[in-house]
């Protein structure tokens, strides 16, 4: 199989066919028959398994994972590419904000730069003023925290060599930030330039971006442990030195330490701090006790193609 396109469905009954017709066609024109489209249906609430399921019946290039419930965006990914055969995989938003057509300029740069990695950043974020600057925040936090240098205004359309594919697959973790996991997988990497549609609202509220934040950086970084480390050293110094402070004052100047309001300020004040670093180490006590628990990222309740076997993980 030269090429595998993975997609993923969830509320796409719009979007399936005009889809599926686009990917097809460029697939044709790139590799003739020697194709697959696999769409990971992640626990859809709509029509949208009933839709490829129907097209999986006529065209036997599709292939439909149909997992047992919905858990979410990157872990259906994760899925969709260990079920891709392709020598190359071509991995790309359903809801065609992002065109299908970019897979012929992705391989051309792949093939001319020699690298294993193709994908899009857009030009310009869209959206409006809280999709621009809470994705420019992510990004600058995100880099902050970990290091990794992911661009800013990443998309999810990239073509992957195999080996890359297989690589990128022997991450194990439960709690996915797929983000990192293209980052840290190395390979060589080129970027290409693109204009990305806006075709639905964003889902992503500002509760949903905060906790993707807190799941990436504590997925990449133990740097939070490090600073709480620090901060609380810092405040430990201040404290002496104000203590001391204190103690001079009351033996050799006479004036008794006073101030009611100050003290129980300082009493709310690190007692929100204290709260706050028991909350950051909860967080990575949390994501400890989800991965020794080793249960599956995904389960797959059937697979759609040809001669329509059910399989499961």
């Amino acid at each position: 199989m030269k090429l595998s396109i993975v997609a993923t469905l969830y509320k796409s009954e719009t979007y399936i066919l005009n889809f599926y017709q686009r990917a097809s066609d460029v697939a044709k024109k790139l590799v003739g028959e020697d194709y697959e489209v696999v769409l990971v249906n992640d626990g859809s609430p709509d029509n949208s398994l009933e839709i490829a399921v129907e097209l999986a019946e006529k065209d036997n290039h599709l292939v439909v994972v149909d997992l047992s419930r919905n858990f979410g965006h990157h872990k259906a990914m994760m899925t969709g590419l260990e079920n891709a055969s392709g020598e190359r995989v071509f991995l790309i938003d359903s809801d065609l904000e992002e065109e299908p057509e970019w897979l012929l300029s992705f391989v051309k740069q792949m093939e001319d730069e020699s690298c294993d990695v193709v994908y899009g950043i857009q030009e310009k974020r869209k959206g409006g003023f809280f999709e621009k600057y809470s994705g420019r925040f992510f990004y600058v936090a995100f880099r902050f925290f970990t290091g990794l240098p992911q661009p800013d205004n990443i998309v999810t359309a990239r073509v992957m060599s195999k080996r890359y594919v297989e690589a990128l697959l022997l991450h194990q973790e439960r709690e996915i930030n797929i983000g990192g996991l293209w980052i840290i997988t190395g390979f060589k990497q080129g970027q290409q330039v693109i204009k990305k549609h806006s075709t639905s609202p964003t889902t992503y509220t500002f509760a949903g971006k905060l906790s993707h934040l807190v799941n990436a950086v504590t997925s990449f970084s133990s740097k939070p442990l490090v600073m709480t480390f620090y901060f609380g050293l810092m405040v430990s110094l201040s404290a002496i030195l104000y203590i001391s402070y204190l103690v001079f004052s009351y033996l050799f100047v006479a004036t008794p330490p006073g101030g009611y309001t100050s003290i129980i300020a300082s009493i709310w004040l690190f007692s929100g701090l204290i709260i706050f670093f028991i909350g950051v180490l909860g967080i990575y006590i949390a994501k400890v006790f989800s991965e020794v628990k080793q249960r599956p990222y995904t389960i797959v309740q059937r697979i759609y193609r040809d001669s329509h076997k059910d399989s499961s993980k």
